[in-house]
């Protein structure tokens, strides 16, 4: 037996732990490990659970029609499948060569990761395994307090209220005008308006609360990709592909759009970007190309108002200062504007300071994540982490 006895060690301890960890990167029916490709490649089925592509194909038989579920029995199609990104990002972060999940992660060899600063608690965990299915992208609205997640499942969009209460689910999984193929991110207006960058048809969209449509943007983009809300309902939008960021005005209550105005070009990659809600700095993390074997790095490029260049530091430029390396894949303005990441190679959220101070080097959470995609701030000051390893939305506050 894998496990026995009541007490156990802490190597006991550390190897569960890892046993966890490995079994994260295997499939639970043929147990075999995972790859980027062909048929060991993870497929996330509708009702949440992951098998690889071979075992979907088993499972579906010669006639590839319908499925069942090996753990809840629920029925799909092989075409409602879909990419587990997690998982997928997590094979991308190990590398062809491995190395180990735990070195990947950032965890020493010895122990488990430091504990939060005293103050900063989870106060609220919202969503969790097939309530939603791969989140890439969490906002909050300033006036209300309500929560709006992009993710995978067959409603795009679930609004949270500020208790943790479902309110509202829309969003079609389709291909008619108001359907969201595959959200990239998401934002909320001050004015109200949830807005959806989707890579399927390389669109920006933007609802009102109830759901309805009210604008979609189809033109003169390449991939959009991250955005973030300024405090007068205007949107910072990256376009990840064309490497430029642009800003968007709109009236949303009549559902025209006014500008989409270059802010920048010139910029690798750029995805996630957060705009500080009293400068009006804008910050955006590249995400770098490999070069040979090795793996991409990110860069964070902070500008102010004027989109004047006032800071900026790699991967390689925070690993000499930090303890650790830094993949930044989530970032956001604290009320003070300091510069908050998540961090998937720790598994943190770390705080990098004001953008005259860029960088220093503060963990504000050092556990309890596994995959932290998303992050921003509540009008209380709460904050708020789309943890995409647990599909999870996870709230802490002081």
């Amino acid at each position: 037996a894998r496990r026995g006895g009541s007490d156990r060690s802490p190597q006991a301890g550390m190897a569960a732990e890892d046993e966890a960890e490995l079994s994260l990167l295997e499939c639970r029916v043929c147990f075999e490990p995972y790859g980027p490709d062909g048929q060991r490649r993870p497929l996330n089925l509708p009702c949440g659970h992951v098998l690889c592509r071979g075992c979907v194909g088993a499972l579906a038989g010669a006639e590839r029609q319908r499925l069942e579920c090996p753990f809840c029995r629920r029925l799909c199609g092989p075409a409602e499948t879909s990419d587990c990104r997690p998982l997928l990002q997590l094979l991308e972060l190990l590398g062809p060569a491995g190395g180990g999940l735990a070195s990947a992660l950032g965890r020493s060899p010895g122990g488990g990761a430091a504990a939060a600063p005293a103050g900063l608690g989870l106060r609220l965990c919202l969503g969790g395994w097939g309530s939603l299915v791969n989140p890439t992208g969490v906002a909050a609205c300033p006036e209300s307090g309500r929560l709006a997640v992009a993710h995978d499942g067959k409603k795009r969009i679930h609004v949270f209220g500020p208790s943790g209460v479902c309110l509202r689910r829309f969003g079609e999984r389709g291909d008619a005008g108001n359907d969201i193929k595959y959200p990239l991110d998401v934002t909320v207006t001050s004015d109200g308006h949830v807005v959806v960058t989707d890579g399927g048809d390389c669109s920006v969209k933007a609802f009102d609360f109830e759901g309805r449509g009210v604008l979609a943007v189809r033109e003169g983009f390449c991939l959009p990709w991250g955005l973030d809300a300024t405090p007068k309902s205007e949107v910072i939008l990256t376009d990840s592909e064309a490497g430029v960021l642009y800003r968007l005005a709109a009236d949303f209550r009549r559902g025209e759009l006014k500008k989409c105005q270059m802010m920048r070009s010139r910029l690798v990659n750029p995805r996630a970007v957060a705009v500080c809600q009293t400068s009006g700095a804008v910050v955006v993390i590249e995400h770098l190309k490999a070069r040979g074997p090795s793996k991409g790095s990110t860069r964070v490029k902070i500008f102010s108002a004027e989109m004047v260049l006032i800071g900026q530091m790699d991967s390689f430029g925070l690993n000499l200062v930090f303890p650790s390396r830094i993949h930044a894949t989530a970032v956001a303005f604290d009320k003070e504007g300091r510069v908050i990441v998540t961090d998937v190679c720790s598994q943190a959220v770390i705080c990098l300071g004001k953008p005259e101070e860029f960088p220093v080097f503060t963990p504000l959470i050092s556990h309890g994540l596994s995959y932290p995609v998303g992050l921003t701030y509540t009008a209380n000051n709460s904050l708020v982490v789309l943890d995409s390893g647990d599909h999870s939305v996870k709230v802490y506050s002081s």
